[in-house]
């Protein structure tokens, strides 16, 4: 069996909502049906059809070949199975992913991983704004799983997350890892705005620096902790890969205490 496969034929002239075509979804259609499958945002119909020529026959491992930033929710609430994106994708990028493997080989928009539970997301581009974090009205983020992104990622990463590893290579805009509750951010370059923002517990690794940090956080001085090497080889033998620390000494940060305060922030020593 080969994977299946949707190959562009053309950019769409609308949002496209590609929820539909994870593995679960697929597993018990032929190909004419999967083609019909409607995909438009509009009052206009737009079928998987118009905008794919389809091939293959194996639907646990889904690849799509031309990406857009109009191809939004791929792989949403996706249990199992492998989708590969060659390209940029849209927003909410494995949004409550629970299982599989999600891989996107461009830049995406919004909302990545937001509510995931499980799974592995990789994003080899820059990611936009609240990636691993709720949608609004949402009091918890990201829940499990693991996000590897290869450039840099937007506003608020991490928001409210209980659970989980990211690994952003790049930069973060403002304000990473507010109001986290829980789970690991790791962060390559610098943390612009504020991180950890009201955050109760939970760890932010952030190897480029911080641009400032609030005065409710505690500065607890060098710290020479075995953690750090342990989650390092536990990285980099596993889905993430390397990370940017490789053990040696930090700066530890305790806060914040305007909350329960028991998060952490690592920075290097300067």
């Amino acid at each position: 069996m080969s994977g299946l496969t949707f190959r562009k034929r053309a950019e769409p002239d609308q949002r496209l909502d590609l929820s539909i075509l994870t593995p679960g979804h697929l597993a018990k259609l032929d190909l004419s049906e999967i083609a019909a499958l409607p995909i438009g945002t509009t009052k206009q119909l737009v079928t998987v059809g118009d905008i794919f020529a389809l091939s293959g026959n194996d639907p646990a491992m889904i690849r799509l070949e031309g990406g857009s930033e109009r191809f939004d929710r791929i792989g949403e609430a996706m249990d199992g199975g492998a989708i590969h994106v060659d390209g940029d994708a849209g927003w909410r990028i494995g949004r409550l992913m629970r299982g599989g493997r999600l891989t996107v080989t461009g830049s995406v928009g919004g909302l990545a991983g937001s509510g995931m539970s499980g799974g592995f997301l990789s994003i080899g581009g820059d990611t936009g704004d609240f990636l691993g974090g709720p949608m609004a009205g949402e009091m918890v983020g990201m829940r499990g799983g693991a996000i590897r992104v290869g450039g840099s990622a937007g506003t608020r990463a991490a928001d409210r997350m209980r659970r989980g590893t990211i690994v952003v290579d790049g930069a973060v805009g403002e304000n990473a890892g507010s109001r986290m509750i829980a789970g690991t951010l790791v962060v390559g370059g610098l943390a612009r705005g504020a991180p950890g923002r009201l955050m109760k517990r939970g760890t932010l690794v952030l190897c480029g620096g911080a641009e400032r940090l609030t005065p409710t956080f505690l500065d607890n001085g060098p710290a020479d902790l075995l953690i750090l090497k342990l989650m390092a080889e536990e990285f980099a033998a596993g889905d993430i890969g390397g990370v940017p620390f490789d053990g040696a000494p930090m700066r530890r940060i305790g806060g914040d205490t305007a909350v329960l305060g028991k998060g952490e922030i690592f920075l290097p020593l300067s």
